[in-house]
């Protein structure tokens, strides 16, 4: 393999055979042209005085054809020291010299003096070390005047941002090498920085949104930087994810837990589709499969720790199940059915005593067997008969078999019978209530649940109840709820909905139909471009709102992760193909 040589002054050489590089390149005392493109190198000078964290993004951030190299060379500790004893010398001596002339003190004089000090105090303690920093601009365009025009608009940015920019005459060339991506700086046009300093200059700081620490969501689509999101530092830790179906709310959601995992919070999953399932067995997390013939979660089961509230608490679970089968009771039903269930606990040994509470658990066909003969009790009788002894018998009347423990446990529900509807909505009912009294009942220890198709329970009035409850109290448990859906209407139609978005304090909304755009933007005050890129985003972009703060989100991945989230059945059989 040969590579084109690069050849100094204002002469071109034909390289036919190049493989790694442009035919030819003419060399100008301030430009270097390549093939059929200009470039221009400008070197930072001169630096802001005070800087936040991001400040670089606006250049880094450039829409134009633009190349920006950092290149950065740690300076040795004792040589440091000694630069600094020096320069604090020259300056105590350039005071002295004006007092004793009787000039006024030049308050520059006088900053820079304190700086130093105050530099080579942290120097000594070991809290800052010092860095040689070069910066380099490298600005590239078709033509010589659109160069022009390109390097006047870089100029322009770097002015707003306070920083001073120099051409590099009659060295171009070594301008543009410093520029590529081999870690060459043949300019060596640097400033000394400090730890500190340093730091503000990292390249994928966000400046839209301003969160430390958590977890990394995705790249920032406009600027580039990346989004982390600590959802345990705002005012409560739930998040919701609000996306047409087949742009990637599940992906980000199985992302989003595999990331909380590798920081040791722990993941309870509601999973209608069976999509955790790899990510649970890569991790080594729990899968619950619930279904007739699959584990089993008894309803009647009491929590742990709660004291003489625990039957009154299974007792009222078992109400919220009953009506969600029932598809409601009214308030006689209720009166007798709330009979019957303490009845059922009675008959098991169970009562208000905590120390009967560790006894065998009524199961719903007991509850039936308590009713008893008056027309209102035969009525409930037999619509519950379904579930207790004809084909449902396995989900609801049976003891449970599983203990869902671990730091990634997932409850699949593809075991569940879609219709009737009302079968898939006490499933999902039932894990959630496994998943709360886990939250309660365990070690106090940073938590997340998933409810991936949240529509389900939203459009159950005692299972939205159940949901909003615990978007509610999560944050007493150290617990954030994730509410993944793609009905959108289900969300902002209810007021039970409406809770659970008002109490998310993180939300993310990727690309929606036209349908759902006029709510969405009543709800999140969308302006006009916000709501247009929510319709003509790609699929894995939209906006993540955290507290105040929005930007524009492009979720990635890497391979490896890719490969344990997607969920795409062409990707999904190519894997299985593979393994």
């Amino acid at each position: 393999m040969r590579l084109p040589s690069l050849i100094q002054g204002n002469r071109e050489r034909s390289f036919p055979g190049a493989l790694l590089g442009p035919n030819s390149v003419e060399v100008f005392p301030r430009r270097v042209r390549y093939g059929n493109t200009w470039s221009e190198t400008i070197a930072v000078t001169g630096y802001p005085r005070q800087v936040k964290p991001g400040w670089l993004q606006p250049l880094l951030a450039y829409r134009g054809a633009a190349d920006v190299a950092l290149h950065i060379e740690p300076l040795p500790s004792q040589l440091a020291a000694d630069r600094l004893k020096r320069q604090l010398a020259r300056l105590e001596s350039t005071r002295r010299m004006d007092a004793r002339h009787s000039k006024l003190s030049d308050p520059t004089l006088e900053a820079a003096a304190e700086d130093v000090a105050d530099l080579a105090g942290r120097l000594a303690r070991g809290e800052d070390r010092l860095f040689r920093v070069g910066l380099y601009v490298t600005v590239r365009a078709d033509s010589e005047d659109d160069l022009a025009q390109a390097v006047a608009n870089v100029r322009s940015l770097a002015s707003s941002m306070l920083l001073d920019l120099r051409p590099v005459t009659f060295r171009a060339l070594q301008g543009f090498t410093s520029t590529l991506p081999v870690g060459v700086d043949a300019l060596k046009l640097r400033r000394v920085f400090d730890t500190t300093a340093l730091a503000t200059t990292f390249p994928f700081s966000s400046t839209e949104i301003e969160l430390t620490g958590g977890v990394l969501v995705g790249r920032n689509a406009e600027s580039g930087s990346l989004i982390f999101s600590d959802r345990f530092a705002l005012e409560n830790h739930n998040q919701v994810v609000l996306a047409q179906s087949g742009q990637g709310k599940s992906y980000l959601a199985k992302l989003m837990a595999l990331r909380s995992l590798f920081r040791g919070v722990d993941v309870l999953v509601v999973d209608p589709e069976n999509e955790y399932a790899r990510l649970a067995a890569a991790v080594g997390g729990t899968v619950v499969k619930l279904g007739p013939s699959e584990a089993a979660i008894n309803a009647l089961d009491l929590p742990r720790a709660t004291g003489e509230d625990a039957l009154t608490e299974g007792a009222l679970f078992c109400h919220a199940l009953c009506s969600t089968l029932l598809r409601g009771t009214t308030p006689e039903e209720r009166a007798v059915l709330d009979r019957a269930i303490l009845a059922a606990y009675e008959a098991k040994g169970i009562t208000t005593d905590p120390r009967s509470h560790a006894r065998p658990a009524p199961v719903l066909g007991d509850v039936v067997g308590s009713l008893g003969e008056s027309a209102v009790e035969r009525s409930l009788a037999m619509r519950l008969r379904p579930f207790v002894a004809g084909s449902h018998k396995g989900l609801f009347d049976r003891a449970t078999t599983v203990k869902p423990e671990g730091h990634l446990v997932v409850f699949s529900l593809r075991g569940i019978p879609d219709e009737p509807k009302e079968i898939r909505s006490a499933a999902v009912l039932t894990a959630l209530d496994a998943i709360w009294r886990q939250v309660r009942s365990g070690e106090r220890k940073p938590r997340i649940v998933v409810v991936d198709e949240a529509w389900l329970l939203l459009g159950e009035e005692s299972a939205a109840r159940f949901l909003a409850r615990l978007a509610k109290s999560a944050r007493k448990y150290w617990c954030g709820l994730t509410t993944v859906t793609q009905d959108v209407g289900d969300v902002l139609s209810s007021d039970l909905g409406q809770a659970v978005l008002t109490n998310s304090s993180t939300q993310v909304l990727l690309r929606q139909s036209a349908q759902a755009i006029p709510a969405l933007s009543q709800a999140f005050q969308l302006s006009d471009g916000e709501r247009s890129y929510l319709q003509t985003c790609d699929q894995g972009r939209g906006l993540f709102c955290a507290g105040t703060e929005r930007a524009a989100l492009h979720v990635v991945a890497s391979p490896q992760e890719h490969e344990l989230v997607t969920s795409d059945p062409a990707e999904l059989s190519a894997l299985e193909a593979k393994s």
